[in-house]
């Protein structure tokens, strides 16, 4: 029986090596290479075209949204399955978003992980059942999928999260921008309007979950 190809991308040696050590006697499965980020993943899928391509989530240059994003973009139809160490809803929606076929937990068993990868090579979609049914769902009725553009962030928002997230106050912001601080406090007033958060830790973690930083 031919084997599914595999290519890992992970920024942690620790990952690939474990999925290596897991597939290693496995008559299904063939891991054909492996990357640390996601550059090096689009340019490896270029040369080696995998049955399934699993991706970190986070990872250095590209994240794996981006990197399944622009296999989408491009037409191609090799599978993809994210892995992550966050069962997140905004982590979740962005990648249904972006096309991917599967997203599991790192923390899953090797009997849910074997089974992610089969049922992603046959053509079916699988999701971590620590994702919530209601975001599962939304994707299958076609319900709007909330994404950071729905914020409506203007570009000098954007900027204003960033440094907020860096720990600046209205008056740093202000200096760091060359504007008044009058005009920062606007801003950034604006800015938690939009995203419908009342102080800064609220702000962090909806920045972390939509991906803004």
């Amino acid at each position: 029986m031919k084997k599914h190809t595999l290519i890992l991308v992970d920024d942690h040696p620790l990952v690939i090596s474990g999925i290596k050590a897991m597939l290693a006697d496995s008559t299904e499965f063939e891991i054909i290479g492996d990357a640390n980020d996601g550059e090096q993943a689009l340019a490896l899928v270029q040369t080696m075209v995998p049955d399934l391509l699993v991706l970190d989530i986070r990872m250095p240059k590209l994240t794996g949204i981006e990197v399944v994003q622009k296999l989408k973009d491009q037409g191609s139809s090799i599978k993809t399955l994210l892995l992550s160490m966050h069962d997140s809803e905004g982590y979740v929606l962005n990648s249904i978003r972006a096309g991917a076929d599967g997203y599991l937990l790192k923390g899953a068993t090797k009997e849910e992980i074997i089974k992610a990868f089969r049922i992603i090579v046959k053509g079916g979609k699988f999701f971590t059942g620590e994702v919530s049914s209601s975001i599962i769902s939304n994707f299958i009725d076609q319900k709007p999928l909330q994404s950071k553009n729905d914020f409506n962030l203007t570009k000098r928002e954007l900027q204003i999260l960033n440094l907020v997230l860096q720990g600046m106050s209205n008056q740093e912001i202000a200096d760091e921008l060359e504007i008044s601080k009058r005009t920062a406090e606007v801003h950034r007033f604006n800015l938690m309007k939009k995203m419908d958060v009342k102080n800064p830790v609220e702000l962090a973690n909806k920045a972390r979950e939509y991906q803004l930083t």
